[in-house]
């Protein structure tokens, strides 16, 4: 019967006093205020941390591992989406997400997916219906609707999809949104749908007007899309609409911090701790109706103890009762998962990435993809070509490099583009991480470096390769393609060697291979390749690769 007496953080009194906390079978027995004469260890004892949403496949851990990640930071529940899974296997992903998260150390509580496939302008794995939503909403395991991508379905009320929003609504469960630089009367009409959250707002502007439409706001800090520093000034306007995500955490991200680096940082920019705190701990809770305890008498033993309310380095985190991290370790071991995937056997031949010159001498004008880093939103510009014999080939020197994506699930020839801000000077990187359908991805600088990098992550049944100057560096992601069988601290190493390996070939960006998987992603705009072709999420259709 643990008893631990520390300056207790009670967030729904905005106080902090000394106490005794009695903890009996999982539970709170006691909070007992101690008097001034009475010993207290140090630190301060608060309710643990809550991810308002993740995608857990991006930190390419299965949830038990990614859970003894998370644990080490103070974490103890996440909301989290799994409809990258779900898009290449389907409801078999989320059966073995489920499985994966009972043995985690921390409960990870997940939607059902509304977007698989996210559009239907590209091919996923499998597809989940509104018939398939409506039974697994049913199902308690699953606590929400996962985020509504599709939001020119929404205004244009597609039957299938307003029939999983009718499904939530029937069960009583919350609907997640994702809306970047959704506005005005759109917005208003997105929100009137019965959409309650959104994790893409890019600037304080669109925050506040979400939050004013009664959105609740996700203060994202992710691998790749960044966005703590523009808006976390909606703590202080909206305190109570704000929570905290990742949304997408790479492992060495991961490793290095999780929603505790998040709270840190708005405490420094001067917002009052207890709004701070019960956005990263209180609000999801209440939003979701999840069961994690927010230290009261009565609720389950969820909490931390932190070395002061600055820098909230974590010494403790308790999950259910039971101490599962200390000092930035978890005690709970390691439970390696099974690999379940879906990848066809191909080999394909740099002719295969020929973009045709049309067959004449003339330069040509050509719609180029622009990655921003930090940034899930790409820009969009023409580029000219010179033709060489019968195709357009990139070129380093002016940071035109080719873009492909393959299909992984049937045979198909694979789409190819032109795109500028990767600054690879040599060879080539790739990935079978490519949201939300996840086929294989890759840039480089000729079609054979581009080619080589894809066939790598073929013959591996999925994962991240970068090539050049003679020397490959792979990650193997034998579960979907999307993660690894082998410890977390193991699979950051390998993807920091990545990183690097990305850097040396002359990528000045932060996150390449995070910001290559988002260069597939149809719904953020403006211009994406998917493996049907080259797409404009402005308009929502095919673009054409030359210009008119």
């Amino acid at each position: 019967m643990p008893i631990l007496r520390h300056q207790i953080v009670d967030l729904h009194a905005r106080a902090v006093f000394p106490a005794e906390v009695e903890v009996e079978r999982g539970l709170i027995k006691s909070i007992r205020p101690l008097a001034d004469d009475e010993p207290v260890d140090s630190g301060h004892l608060l309710p643990g941390f809550v991810d308002a949403h993740v995608h857990i496949e991006s930190s390419m851990l299965p949830p038990a591992e990614f859970a003894r990640v998370a644990v080490r930071h103070g974490t103890v529940a996440t909301i989290s989406d799994p409809h990258e899974i779900a898009n290449v296997l389907g409801e078999e992903g989320l059966t073995f997400m489920l499985a994966e998260a009972a043995k985690a150390c921390m409960p990870i509580y997940f939607g059902v997916p509304s977007c698989v496939p996210a559009t239907e302008f590209e091919t996923s794995g499998d597809r989940i219906d509104a018939a398939a939503v409506e039974r697994l909403l049913a199902d308690d395991r699953y606590w929400y609707l996962s985020e509504i991508m599709n939001w020119p379905g929404v205004l244009e009320e597609d039957p299938e999809l307003m029939a999983k929003i009718a499904a939530a609504k029937r069960c009583g469960k919350p609907i997640d949104g994702h809306a970047p630089g959704l506005r005005g009367g759109d917005l208003l009409r997105y929100a009137a749908a019965g959409i309650t959250t959104d994790h893409e707002c890019g600037t304080i502007e669109e925050a506040r007007e979400k939050a004013n439409a009664g959105m609740h706001i996700l203060i994202r800090e992710g691998s790749a899309a960044r966005n703590l520093e523009a808006i976390w000034p909606i703590l202080l306007e909206f305190p109570h609409l704000a929570m905290f995500s990742t949304d997408d955490a790479h492992p060495d991200d991961l490793l290095r911090g999780h929603i505790d680096r998040s709270v840190a940082r708005c405490v420094a920019h001067g917002v009052n701790v207890f709004d701070v705190l019960r956005a990263a701990c209180i609000h999801p809770v209440e939003h979701y109706g999840l069961p994690t305890g927010q230290l009261r008498i009565g609720d389950r033993a969820d909490f931390i103890v932190v070395d002061d309310l600055v820098d909230f380095q974590v010494q403790q985190t308790w999950v259910g009762g039971k101490l599962v991290a200390r000092d930035g370790k978890c005690l709970v071991p390691a439970d390696l998962p099974p690999t379940p995937n879906r990848f066809r056997k191909a080999r394909f031949v740099p002719s295969d990435f020929s973009i045709s010159s049309g067959g004449g001498t003339a330069p040509v004008e050509v719609l180029t993809i622009i990655a921003k880093d930090g940034e899930l939103i790409t820009g969009e510009t023409t580029t000219i070509i010179e033709p060489r014999g019968t195709s357009l080939e990139p070129d380093a020197d002016d940071d035109t490099l080719l873009l492909a994506v393959c299909n992984r699930y049937q045979t198909a020839p694979p789409a190819v583009a032109f795109i500028r801000g990767f600054k690879i000077r040599t060879g080539a990187i790739a990935s079978s991480v490519a949201h939300d359908s996840h086929q294989v991805i890759a840039v480089g600088t000729t079609r054979g470096a581009l080619c080589a990098a894809v066939n790598t992550v073929f013959e591996a049944r999925g994962g991240l390769a970068a090539l050049g100057e003679g020397q490959t560096e792979t990650l193997a992601l034998p579960i979907a393609g999307l993660m690894s069988d082998r410890p977390a601290e193991e699979v950051a190493a390998a993807y920091e060697r990545l990183t690097a390996m990305a850097h040396h070939l002359g990528s000045d960006l932060r996150a390449p291979f995070m910001t290559l998987s988002f260069m597939a992603l149809l719904v953020i705009p403006s211009l994406k390749l998917s493996d049907l072709g080259l797409f404009d999420g402005g308009t929502f259709q095919f673009a054409a690769i030359r210009t008119p």
